[in-house]
């Protein structure tokens, strides 16, 4: 089994689970569940190969890694309650891992199809979110990747790296790897945001300000 492969299943697992995690959370059944936590686990890929020029069809030939996203799904769902806390703990790591394998297996298929680099950097963004965006859509939520600490950024540097060719060999691309992990690792230990820009406070004051003119 390549290397890569088993990042593949570790962050197809994390995905599962998180995906599986969320839809307990807001209290769906066993359907539920397993449709969220399959989204999550694979609906970046299938974006991805949308736009990219792959056939959507191709989803259906990763056999193993759709019973490893079952078998994680129906763990997380007969997981102890008390054990889901310390599963928690944890699940920052393993969800790096996914980003970071997934967004450089995005990169690469762009990459191998001769798409420019906009495209390379679409497909290792979509790759490594899109699960988690569609996840939160479906739970009724605002998509934690957009709003959490950094964690598109390192999808899009993957990619740009991948497109460049900065790393095209095994070496160089498990270098990738690990400096993307460590990185988004970082970003949750220090709770990195990216600058942002509320108006509701702004709004506020407009209310308030145009209760008191009435």
């Amino acid at each position: 089994m390549h290397l890569f492969d088993i990042f593949s299943i570790i962050g197809t697992a994390a995905f599962a689970m998180s995906g599986a995690f969320v839809a307990m959370e807001e209290d769906y059944d066993i359907l539920g569940v397993l449709v969220l936590g399959l989204v999550t686990a694979f609906g970046g890929g299938v974006i991805r190969n949308v736009l990219i020029g792959v056939p959507v069809t191709t989803l259906w030939s990763q056999g193993e890694l759709i019973l490893w996203a079952v078998l994680s799904i129906l763990a997380a769902f007969l997981l102890p309650i008390k054990w889901i806390p310390h599963w928690k703990k944890t699940e920052a790591l393993f969800d790096a891992i996914g980003l970071s394998a997934f967004a450089i297996q995005g990169a690469l298929y762009a990459t191998n199809m001769n798409h420019p680099l906009i495209a390379v950097v679409v497909a290792a963004v979509l790759t490594g979110i899109g699960g988690g965006m569609i996840r939160d859509c479906l739970a009724g939520r605002k998509p934690l990747v957009l709003r959490d600490e950094i964690y598109a950024v390192w999808a899009m540097i993957g990619g740009l790296s991948v497109g460049l060719g900065i790393f095209s060999n095994t070496v160089g691309l498990l270098f990738l790897f690990a400096l993307i992990v460590f990185a988004r690792m970082l970003s949750v230990h220090f709770k990195w945001k990216l600058p942002r820009r509320s108006l509701k406070s702004s709004s506020k004051n407009v209310n308030s300000e145009h209760s008191s003119f009435l």
